[in-house]
């Protein structure tokens, strides 16, 4: 069942989500777009300008690091002023409320942090773009230094502990997920009766089979997106409209 009207789709989302006693929300770049983010797939997103490099060309090729450093910061320069959205608000109304028990994100630009949702109820799938590690040693680093620095000298940055490459704390192209925060969406999501997949083109595998697998072993299904996915069809209910607006309204006081 698709439902296009704004007031019916945050109707139905709020009756779902207050008779579930176990809600997971799947989150993707269509939660951000609100808050000036560009996501990967509309029409002219800087993302065609600035693809990222794929991981093992990052790690292979020192010019190639240089490169994907480059673009990295540019697109930081693009969405500097970013704010939590409308829907990440709403999210972690429902977060602070006890009804929401996860946050599972494709996103990698910190809004959900940044809206109040802590690290116990939020699994960061492809990682976080506000700081970077050491691919050897973990050890992490802040931006603004490694900026100064690669303006500086042009060059990418090496871990000064261990000498190993610092990359951006975000997961590549190519790029394997960290099994441990893998697990972490699997158990989150085999424990729901209700997972939420807003904002999610849901074709980026393996995040894209986290829907699936909830329906599965019974949860229901509810897609909320700006466009078509994939899964519409088997979805127990598509809200089709927009985010920012079906989330406020669903988690506002009668």
């Amino acid at each position: 069942m698709v439902i296009a009207d704004i007031e019916a789709a945050a109707s139905q989302l709020r009756q779902l989500i207050d008779s579930a006693s176990n809600v997971v929300a799947f989150t993707g770049a269509g939660l951000s777009t609100e808050s000036g983010v560009p996501d990967y797939r509309s029409k002219n997103s800087p993302w065609t300008r600035y693809t990222p490099i794929p991981f093992d060309l990052f790690v292979a090729d020192p010019a190639q690091r240089v490169e994907a450093w480059r673009r990295k910061f540019a697109m930081d320069d693009l969405y500097a002023d970013a704010r939590p959205s409308r829907g990440h608000s709403a999210l972690s109304q429902l977060v602070q409320a006890g009804q929401l028990a996860a946050i599972i994100t494709q996103n990698i630009d910190d809004l959900h942090q940044r809206s109040g949702v802590g690290p116990d109820h939020l699994i960061e799938l492809h990682g976080n773009g506000t700081y970077a590690t050491c691919l050897t040693c973990a050890q992490r680093y802040e931006l603004p230094p490694i900026r100064r620095a690669f303006e500086d000298t042009g060059e990418a940055p090496r871990c000064v502990w261990c000498g190993g490459i610092v990359k951006s704390a975000t997961i590549s192209f190519g790029q394997a997920l960290p099994t441990s925060v893998l697990k972490a969406a699997q158990a989150a999501t085999l424990a729901c009766d209700l997972f939420i997949a807003i904002g999610s083109s849901l074709v980026v595998y393996p995040a894209a089979a986290l829907p699936v697998l909830a329906q599965r072993h019974g949860a229901k299904l509810v897609i909320l997106n700006g466009e078509a996915t994939p899964l519409d069809r088997s979805a127990d209910m598509v809200l089709r409209g927009d985010i920012g607006t079906v989330l406020d309204s669903a988690t506002r006081d009668p």
